[in-house]
């Protein structure tokens, strides 16, 4: 788990370099050239969208998330486990949801055949397909951190 979620980090940079690329490329394309620009936002939103869903799951398993460690910091021993335990089913049990919205949103994006509805008109799935893969490897990453007992 923790290999698939360095490789969903090193794309999650891709994803969020390419959407630095497209922003600056739109800002050359409507200032210095002049001209209107078709698909740059709307790609920059869907690049870094998934670039921070992807990278997600590393974030955890670094250890990189922002946390509030007051209580668990003035707890030893077994009350914060229990309690290290609890918060971590919490965020496994948003995360196992969210995981399901994603893949039933992907699948009636599919099968629906959606676009955005914009300009350059994609099909929305190949959007929404990192999202899912992202929120899933989160999920994942969550059962490993709680079965190795590091959160």
């Amino acid at each position: 788990m923790d290999a698939l979620s360095l490789a969903a980090a090193l794309l999650a940079g891709v994803l969020l370099a390419l959407g630095v690329l497209s922003v600056v490329e739109m800002v050359f394309v409507r200032y210095i050239l002049g001209e209107s620009t078709v698909w740059q936002t709307e790609f920059t939103t869907f690049a870094i969208t998934a670039a921070m869903l992807l990278g997600a799951p590393y974030v955890l398993k670094s250890g990189g998330h922002v946390a509030v460690t007051v209580l668990p910091d003035a707890l030893q021993g077994l009350p914060k486990r229990i309690m290290t335990l609890l918060a971590s089913l919490v965020g496994l049990a948003f995360c196992l949801a969210l995981t399901y919205g994603c893949w039933y949103y992907l699948y009636e994006a599919y099968t629906g055949g959606w676009n955005t509805g914009t300009v350059w008109n994609p099909p929305l799935w190949p959007a929404i397909l990192p999202v899912t893969v992202g929120a899933s490897l989160l999920s994942l990453q969550y059962i490993a951190e709680i079965l190795r007992g590091e959160l």
